[in-house]
């Protein structure tokens, strides 16, 4: 292995998401071997996440990102290109360097994710290593717990229901095979368990999850608990419920909006809802509880809900440090979502899963509604030992591109019963 491994050259282009939307992809090449990466791209979206650049012209309805890529060209690739491609934190820094601003106001965090991506891919392919042990550092991979969504609404489901997702969390599986396994017998049993109720499951949502119309909220929980019975699994103690309010889509400034249910409720009144859920399930992680900005309903959610759940916090801390630093100084929640786009480099990202790590939150990895075909976050999971993930459902193929990945990766390890499995132990509590 050679101490300095150049970066030789790099490009961007415009690529489609899932949803059909325009987002940038990127190529880098070191040592004569080329890797390339594509970034996701969120519906459901902090106020405070790093800056993805859109065109805001007549293409794709403003949706276009070729400034992004030509900032990639043109700002981000010269000044990279000769850097190290080992050294991930001084490739990182310096495209924080030339856009000016952390957070990537002025020329993109999808452009300057695309890149840091790239070479870090393009670095172990030159090294002839899987991305997972690039990442990993010396460290042992863990194949994550995975958290998967059965029944999606909010703006992943046009609003299906209120809730964003009603996800599985296979807390009894003792393999990532066994847990992807268990998990397809819940989705198939939930799925009959609403057509038997008279629902159209025929379409899904944004994340391949089922999309029913649904009166209440409560009906998704009571299909999902059913689901798992019909699967033939003991609900709480093989197969778990997690929940992502999403609670940003349902605030207005004052109250929280059930569309659904035609319902109003505040910051007290929606907590005491989730304990309500909390009592009547076996939900065992909460997602977004509160607004990102509103103070009161997250002390109010910690104070009913973080000894019982793994209380999870996306869009309050949008995979930011100081955030992050903030919430733990405050005890605001007791576990942290982490997207690699809300940060916009590998560096950054790997920063607040340490800080978690070191504070006692848990990590669920997490990719977008809005996702590639693209594997890289499987061996992200892995590499930085998150302990969870959570990609979306077992349909689609930006999906299961995930999935097969990791179960690639067991294999690699050993395979089913001897790979390293992170299992329920991951989780910040068990309910």
């Amino acid at each position: 292995m050679t101490t300095h491994l150049p970066i030789e050259d790099l490009f961007a282009w415009e690529v489609l998401d899932s949803r059909g939307n325009p987002t940038v992809a990127c190529a880098a090449r070191v040592n004569g071997v080329e890797a390339q990466a594509a970034v996701p791209s969120g519906a459901s979206t902090g106020t405070h996440e790093a800056k993805e650049l859109r065109d805001g012209d007549e293409r794709y309805g403003g949706r276009g990102v070729r400034r992004a890529v030509a900032h990639v060209n043109e700002r981000f690739g010269p000044a990279v290109v000769g850097l190290d491609a080992r050294d991930q934190a001084d490739v990182d820094a310096t495209l924080v360097e030339v856009d000016g601003d952390r957070r990537f106001a002025f020329l993109g965090a999808n452009g300057a994710l695309a890149v840091s991506l790239a070479v870090a891919l393009a670095a172990a392919a030159a090294d002839g290593v899987p991305p997972y042990r690039h990442f990993a550092a010396g460290a042992e991979p863990l194949l994550p717990m995975p958290m998967i969504n059965i029944v999606s609404g909010g703006a992943h489901a046009g609003s299906a229901v209120d809730v964003q997702d009603f996800l599985a969390i296979p807390v009894g599986a003792t393999s990532f095979a066994e847990a992807v396994e268990w998990v397809w017998r819940v989705r198939r049993g939930t799925a009959d368990v609403l057509r038997g109720r008279g629902h159209d499951v025929d379409l899904v949502a944004d994340e391949g999850g089922l999309a029913a119309r649904l009166p209440s909220n409560r009906d998704a929980l009571s299909a999902l608990c059913d689901g798992i019975a019909r699967a033939g699994l003991a609900a709480g103690d093989e197969v778990a419920i997690a929940i992502d309010v999403a609670a940003n889509q349902l605030w207005d400034g004052t109250t929280y909006r059930l569309a659904t249910e035609n319902r109003s409720l505040g910051a007290d009144e929606l907590v005491e809802e989730l304990v309500e859920w909390c009592d009547a399930f076996p939900i065992i992680s909460i997602e977004d509880a509160a607004a990102d900005d509103d103070a009161k309903g997250w002390a109010l959610a910690g104070e009913a809900l973080s000894s019982r759940v793994q209380l999870l916090g996306d869009d309050l801390f949008v995979t930011d440090v100081e955030r992050l630093q903030a919430g733990i100084r405050d005890g605001i929640a007791n576990s942290v979502l982490v997207k690699p786009n809300q940060s916009g480099t590998l560096s950054s990202t790997r920063d607040v899963v340490r800080l978690a790590h070191t504070s006692g939150y848990a990590t669920v990895l997490s990719a977008r509604s809005g996702e590639t075909e693209d594997s890289w976050l499987a061996d992200l999971a892995c590499g930085w030992r998150t302990g969870q993930i959570k990609v979306g459902s077992l349909t689609r193929s930006e999906r299961t591109a995930k999935w097969n990945r990791l179960l690639r990766i067991e294999h690699d390890l050993g395979g089913p019963g001897t790979a390293p499995f992170a299992g329920a132990a991951a989780l910040v509590r068990r309910a």
